[in-house]
């Protein structure tokens, strides 16, 4: 089933050979409620605990693909939901710091990655507008909810050539991919319509 998902996120246009063998890998049932088991392999969004998603696999891939991931890379993520997109990244053999604000969440995937033996660098209960500046500089950054704006703080957390993936907007977000090309310059890609999830700000 994991073969036949990745052959179907080839046919919609994804290419990293990495991101694909990561998708034939990580056993995505074991991310999701035992009542949705059955469709942990079709291409689709399913929900968790706490009013979040477990993302579709195409709109993993297609994160993780921006990103162009490396040995290595030290990559913030906003948002660890279910832990599956985290997974794909330490496939990738990156160095993940993940942050999650939902609390039952947080605790829900850190007791998971134990039993599954995925190790993040660091997992973070906190807010991810804010980001992680005690760990920065980062290679990357992928943010997994809808923010209605850019978060600009992120952009200033990114090493030069590093990326930050982006979904903005409220209803229905863009796919933005900001490259940062020196300390005041970015390169700014808008790469699609998808839908998330809320990236909730705390106002404390």
């Amino acid at each position: 089933m994991r073969n036949k998902l990745a052959d179907l996120l080839i046919a919609k246009g994804i290419v990293d050979p990495k991101v694909l063998d990561a998708i034939r890998t990580i056993p995505r049932h074991l991310f999701m409620d035992s009542g949705f088991e059955g469709h942990a392999y079709q291409d689709k969004a399913f929900p968790i605990a706490a009013e979040q998603t477990i993302s579709q696999p195409y709109t993993v891939a297609f994160q993780t693909e921006l990103l162009a991931v490396k040995p290595g890379h030290k990559i913030l993520e906003i948002g660890t939901g279910s832990g599956y997109q985290t997974a794909v990244l330490l496939e990738l053999k990156a160095k993940v710091y993940t942050i999650e604000r939902q609390l039952e969440l947080f605790k829900k995937t850190n007791l998971f990655f134990k039993k599954i033996g995925y190790t993040p660098k660091k997992t973070i209960f906190g807010d991810g507008y804010k980001g992680l500046p005690e760990e920065a500089p980062f290679d990357s950054i992928i943010v997994t909810a809808g923010a209605p704006e850019v978060p600009k703080i992120l952009l200033s957390q990114l090493k030069i050539g590093g990326r930050l993936v982006v979904p903005v907007g409220i209803d229905e977000q863009v796919m933005i991919m900001f490259t940062r090309k020196s300390e005041k310059e970015f390169e700014k890609k808008e790469l699609g319509i998808f839908r998330f999830v809320p990236l909730l700000e705390d106002k404390n």
